[in-house]
């Protein structure tokens, strides 16, 4: 038993020093992608076909659609002059919220305690007959049935959302023709959101 509750206390710390991190965080750079599914963050592109590409930018949660949506647009702008093109015409975008929901377990005890790692959730306490005051959720509160010997019987659920703007583009040279207004001078864009964009230190 005693091995038990040095698992759950490793465990909680473990979760309580990653909302801490989390906490602290700060809105992705401008850089490429790296990570994998949700936690993949940053720009990246494909190629569709010649003068075409297919261009996303995710953040993470504490990046904001506004910055999402204008680092899709200097990437377009960007990789527009890589190719060597004056200006891209946006075929589709679409920007979209995206939320994961995570649930750790609290760490119950023979006193009843929700403890260590379950005080940073919503907790409920509620009293029911034949086994007296129980809690759901997180919380630092009573645990167990009765209040006594609860191990597991709490956990914290949390939701982590993120934006993600992905774009249709199509590069063209030459000058913009008059009334296109899905279309953008790469090189204005460069010059008007560069000052805004932050990088990698």
């Amino acid at each position: 038993m005693a091995f038990s509750i040095g698992r759950k206390i490793m465990f909680a710390a473990l979760a309580s020093s990653t909302l801490t991190v989390a906490g602290c965080a700060t809105e992705t750079t401008f850089r490429p992608a790296t990570g994998r599914g949700f936690e993949r963050q940053g720009y990246s592109d494909r190629q569709i076909e010649p003068g075409r590409f297919l261009v996303s930018f995710a953040g993470n949660s504490v990046t904001s659609r506004d910055t999402v949506e204008r680092y899709l647009f200097f990437r377009a702008a960007q990789l527009t002059l890589e190719q060597g093109f004056d200006y891209f015409v946006m075929a589709d975008r679409d920007t979209k919220l995206q939320s994961r929901t995570y649930t750790t377990p609290g760490v119950g005890g023979p006193w009843g305690y929700g403890g260590f790692g379950g005080y940073w959730g919503p907790s409920w306490n509620f009293y029911g007959r034949g086994y007296g005051w129980r809690r759901f959720g997180g919380g630092l509160g009573y645990g167990g049935f009765g209040g006594f010997g609860g191990f597991g019987n709490d956990f914290d659920v949390q939701t982590i959302d993120r934006f993600q703007a992905t774009a249709e583009i199509v590069m063209r040279r030459g000058v913009i023709p008059q009334g296109d207004i899905r279309a953008f001078n790469a090189h204005k864009v460069v010059a008007t959101i560069g000052p805004s964009v932050v990088l990698p230190k």
